[in-house]
């Protein structure tokens, strides 16, 4: 994806975008130039499909960010993947922040974006840009997601014009799994695609800048992407997004069990436990630590 020219130190004399690790003519590290809002719509009139992770700390937000992945999503999963939850509902915003700190600080180019948690922006916009200016001014985020359709247009509205970046999130909406009926496809038939439909464009005509489209059948999310002016980011939602995102365990194969539609780009949990066992028989066989790992006097 084209990054922001703008970025002081992020172009080499060409003009191009820096390597990770590359040096400007006095010696000095080049940083990344950053993903901006501009950058998401300039990729989807380009044909160029935007990749997107979540991340919840600077060790995963580091790897994700030199890898090259364009956005970065400090998403509410943070309650399934990292804090023992059996949904999302239960996060709070004061275990978001946190979280959107430390991936902001390691993410050099990639564009961050934060979840608002349940409870923390559906009463009114007023409460939705107070929650959202703690994501940018405590976590340092560019953006913030939160769920929802038509209802919220005036949301997203009131935080575009006070300069907060907002990316919708359609289809199948965690945070609403007990009114949906649980973790079920979303928009099958025709007056639920309609109305599908109808949201993304009012959350786009409203000023969002991307919008997520999770577990919808695959010819809706096309006709979604074909019809609004800013990219759709796709989970379980087909192949004619402008972009894909996944939750960072599933794509690496952290646990035994992943979803549909989520695709295994690695089995790293096997592998961390495959380590784990062989320190754990290290330590009970005395074979670490070794002189090499020593201090003498």
């Amino acid at each position: 994806m084209t990054q922001d020219h703008e970025q002081q130190g992020g172009t080499d004399h060409s003009g191009q975008a820096s390597a990770p690790g590359a040096q400007t003519a006095g010696g000095q590290p080049q940083r990344p130039r950053r993903v901006r809002v501009h950058h998401l719509r300039q990729a989807k009139d380009e044909g160029r499909p935007i990749t997107v992770l979540t991340s919840y700390d600077a060790l995963t937000a580091g790897i994700f960010d030199h890898a090259g992945i364009d956005m970065l999503l400090v998403g509410d999963s943070i309650g399934n993947t990292m804090l023992g939850m059996t949904s999302t509902i239960p996060v709070t915003v004061a275990e978001m922040v946190p979280a959107v700190r430390a991936v902001s600080g390691a993410a050099q180019r990639a564009m961050v974006v934060a979840d608002l948690p349940f409870g923390s922006y559906e009463s009114s916009p007023d409460q939705c840009l107070a929650t959202a200016v703690r994501m940018v001014k405590e976590g340092g985020a560019h953006a913030v997601k939160f769920e929802g359709g038509a209802h919220l247009a005036e949301h997203v509205r009131l935080l575009t014009r006070s300069g907060v970046p907002v990316v919708g999130h359609l289809g199948f909406t965690p945070q609403a799994e007990n009114v949906l009926g649980g973790k079920r496809v979303q928009g099958r038939g025709h007056e639920a695609a309609d109305r599908l439909v109808s949201d993304a464009v009012a959350l786009a005509e409203a000023g969002a800048c991307a919008l997520v489209l999770e577990m919808v059948p695959a010819p809706v999310a096309a006709r979604v992407t074909g019809v609004v002016d800013i990219p759709t980011i796709g989970i379980g939602a087909g192949p004619d997004c402008d972009g894909q995102v996944l939750v960072w365990t599933d794509m690496a194969g952290m646990t035994s069990w992943s979803p549909r539609f989520a695709r295994r780009f690695g089995e790293v949990g096997e592998e961390l436990s495959r380590a784990v066992r062989d320190y754990a028989g290290a330590v009970q066989d005395r074979t670490f630590p070794g002189p090499e790992h020593s201090f003498q006097e």
